[in-house]
């Protein structure tokens, strides 16, 4: 364990005190559940640069990083739809996304299993990107509305939701994308299992 696997590992606590935050039906509650999830989504830039920087890098903090990254999303968007916050049409796009997760998590841990680390590609990493955006736009949207910002103008809240239902669908799209390209590049993992 280093500082930089602290770092990744942290996002898991932050992801229940964001939603206890969002969850306290007390004004302004949901602006530092807002401003918790900035700081959570800051620690997945942050750990990669702790890592590099100092040669800590390690096959644990690979596998923890895109662990903590899936814990974080998929605990928050289940969080955001109970809260109705999005609409109960997006579960099936979130199953989805869960479904794809799973599978490439599981890829993964079969790879570590045969000393093989796969590493987080390009496309995976705008996926991450574009899940955080969505998020965070959906979760901003609800502290404006709970905590009734009178100063912020109407056309700025839908603005929020918009860019958050375009980043989900953003995201779904990379998910999927990125599950299948993962698959068909490693596949050789899954056809060499005993």
């Amino acid at each position: 364990m280093n500082i930089a696997n602290w770092v990744t590992l942290s996002r898991i606590p932050f992801l229940f005190l964001i939603v206890l935050l969002l969850y306290i039906p007390v004004r302004f509650c949901a602006t530092w559940g807002f401003i918790m999830f900035v700081v959570a989504a800051l620690t997945d830039w942050y750990d990669g640069y702790l890592a590099r920087h100092y040669g800590m890098v390690s096959a644990f903090g690979k596998l923890m990083d895109a662990l903590s990254d899936k814990i974080l999303m998929i605990g928050l968007w289940m969080t955001i739809l109970t809260f109705k916050i999005i609409p109960q049409w997006t579960l099936f796009f979130i199953l989805l996304i869960l479904a794809r997760e799973f599978l490439i998590t599981g890829l993964r841990l079969i790879a570590s299993v045969k000393s093989v680390v796969l590493e987080a590609e390009k496309l995976g990493k705008l996926k991450t990107i574009a899940q955080i955006f969505s998020t965070g736009f959906f979760i901003m949207w609800y502290a404006l509305m709970r905590d009734r910002y009178a100063i912020v103008p109407d056309f700025i809240v839908g603005t929020a939701y918009g860019l958050g239902v375009l980043f989900f669908v953003i995201s779904v799209y990379l998910t999927m994308d990125s599950g299948i390209r993962y698959l068909v590049k490693y596949r050789h993992l899954l056809l060499q299992m005993d």
